[in-house]
């Protein structure tokens, strides 16, 4: 046993390794179950009494310096990978042309309606998501014993019921009508929740971009301009709008405004259900209880304002026929919009 230990001994310290498949043939040699320093300990019981001092000296002297030259030899090859590593020039172009992210579909025309109203002088004004019962219905003149109200409607936090999810980013003109005084031009997008059920037209969040002008001698016909400007500049020159008599609780008088259809130019189709118009958004001139609400002379100022769905606007852009596509992260759908 003594000639096989100093002959092992003697190959350890000899031991050079050439590469990472080289020390790992040793260590299975020597220290795996069946590798011959393995075996030399298995062997160790058959020593006789006297020399097992010796021997065991020597075994694990074996065992400790055969370790420590694979230990060793693996740092080396570990520091050389990471000295090649660091020699790389990580200014040189990639040999294969990097995949171009995308941007959202709605974040696209979200930007592209805030810029066509910051053209005209409208600022900027986003709000929280959670509100509280003034800002969301009572300052918008919505009474106790409106529809929207109602739990089909609104998302209600249940611990507080004066707390709700918004349902519409008129809240932020409300804090801002609050805190400031005419003349007041600003558009407040963002994210709004309704109680509806998910279908290919509706959902239960969607986004908006509301609208609001207040100074002394705002007309209605200073809205029809500034909405026919909006839909030139967003869907065309050509485009057409009309406006047809509607309600809302925080306007009057109020109206729905439709655009010339953009895929048969007014002519009809499915799209536009052969009436050759398609809905954009609602509008009007402020209600005077609202800006009484608000801390702003009715009898000096009056106002107008608007309020659109950017899904709906999108899906008219990029002829989207389901809402759902908007939030199911499908990268299908999302690529189509890389050079957007």
């Amino acid at each position: 046993m003594k000639e096989k230990i100093e002959a092992i001994l003697e190959e350890v310290e000899n031991f050079s390794a050439k590469s990472k498949e080289h020390i790992e043939e040793y260590r299975i040699k020597w220290l795996s179950k069946k590798g011959e320093i393995t075996v030399l300990f298995d062997d160790f019981k058959t020593v006789a009494p006297e020399l097992k001092r010796e021997f065991g000296a020597k075994l694990n002297e074996l065992k400790n310096k055969a370790q420590e030259k694979i230990n060793h030899f693996k740092d080396v090859f570990e520091l050389q990978n990471q000295s090649s590593f660091q020699d790389i020039d990580l200014s040189l172009p990639a040999e294969h042309g990097t995949e171009i992210g995308s941007l959202h579909p709605i974040h696209i025309v979200k930007k592209e309606i805030i810029k066509i109203f910051e053209d005209i002088g409208f600022t900027l004004s986003e709000g929280r998501e959670i509100e509280d019962d003034w800002h969301n219905f009572t300052a918008l003149n919505t009474p106790e014993d409106h529809p929207a109200r109602d739990m089909q409607d609104t998302f209600y936090i249940q611990t507080n019921p004066e707390i709700v999810l918004r349902t519409q980013t008129s809240s932020a003109q409300v804090h801002l009508m609050e805190n400031n005084k005419p003349p007041i031009r600003t558009i407040s997008p963002g994210r709004v929740y309704r109680n509806e059920t998910v279908s290919a037209r509706s959902h239960c969040q969607f986004h908006q971009v509301e609208g609001l002008y207040i100074d002394t001698k705002v007309s209605f016909a200073d809205l029809k301009q500034t909405i026919l400007y909006f839909a030139q500049r967003f869907f065309g020159e050509e485009t057409k709008i009309r406006l047809r008599p509607s309600f809302f609780p925080f306007t009057e008088p109020s109206a729905e405004v439709d655009i010339s259809c953009t895929i048969c130019k007014g002519e009809g189709c499915n799209i536009c259900k052969h009436s050759g118009w398609l809905e954009i958004l609602g509008c009007g001139m402020v209600d005077p209880q609202v800006l009484t609400n608000c801390g702003i002379d009715a009898t000096k100022y009056t106002g107008f304002a608007f309020g659109m769905g950017i899904e709906r606007i999108a899906m008219l852009k990029y002829k989207i026929t389901d809402i759902r596509l908007f939030f199911e992260n499908d990268v299908r759908f999302l690529k189509q919009f890389q050079s957007a």
